[in-house]
């Protein structure tokens, strides 16, 4: 489970695993009163609890509604996918195949990236020069890394959770090698750190976790 952030409008979201969702929302109804008025909206769940309570429940992948909404939504919620990670920052890139809770593949990779300078005049544009090019490299090998471990998966991808810079990811997935990719990109970013191995290998728990909004009548403006 990720720590709740809370939202602007009032209410927070946090993710919770689909394997533990039954008992988080037995949670709920225990502090709230029984969830009523349950519809699916858009491909999410939507329920409000006996408090007035509102409940979102949005699965990072597809999927079919049908009777007892809740119960089918919380099954394919816990339903293993095979989905592809690109992380990009200056500097450092990590991309990898997520099959169910485990990564399957992986690759990440560093490059010298030159830091802002306080001079001025030419010395400052040189440095400018310097910092696009080497950024022009990473991205380009991070596009090289995404080609060799993504797409040999990329028919077999329910979908491609990006995070980091969205700038330099943007630019990594302009390549038209990565357009099968680019295709498969979820809505969601992945809120993490640096691209290390060790990031990389907290993502496949972050791409399966259900996305869960909360607002209690309290949370309410006014």
């Amino acid at each position: 489970m990720t720590r709740p952030r809370p939202l602007a409008g009032g209410g927070r979201r946090l993710g919770v695993a689909p394997e533990r969702l039954a008992r988080w929302l037995d949670g709920v109804a225990a502090r709230h009163g029984a969830l009523t008025a349950v519809a699916e909206d858009a491909g999410t769940v939507r329920a409000a609890c006996a408090d007035g309570t509102a409940v979102t429940l949005r699965a990072p992948f597809p999927w079919t509604p049908g009777p007892a909404l809740l119960t089918t939504f919380t099954a394919q919620a816990r339903a293993p996918r095979r989905a592809g990670v690109l992380l990009v920052r200056r500097g450092r890139w990590a991309v990898g195949v997520v099959d169910g809770p485990e990564l399957v593949a992986s690759k990440v990779g560093s490059r010298q990236v030159q830091g802002r300078t306080a001079a001025g005049g030419w010395s400052q544009q040189r440095y400018a020069r310097r910092r696009a090019h080497q950024a022009d490299a990473v991205v380009g090998a991070a596009a090289d890394t995404a080609a060799r471990v993504l797409l040999p998966h990329a028919g077999e991808l329910a979908g491609l959770f990006t995070g980091g810079d969205r700038g330099l990811v943007d630019a990594v997935l302009a390549d038209p090698r990565l357009r099968p990719l680019a295709e498969r990109r979820a809505g969601r970013a992945l809120d993490v750190g640096e691209p290390t191995k060790a990031v990389l290998l907290s993502t496949p728990a972050l791409v399966r976790a259900v996305e869960v909004t909360v607002v209690e009548p309290g949370d309410r403006p006014g």
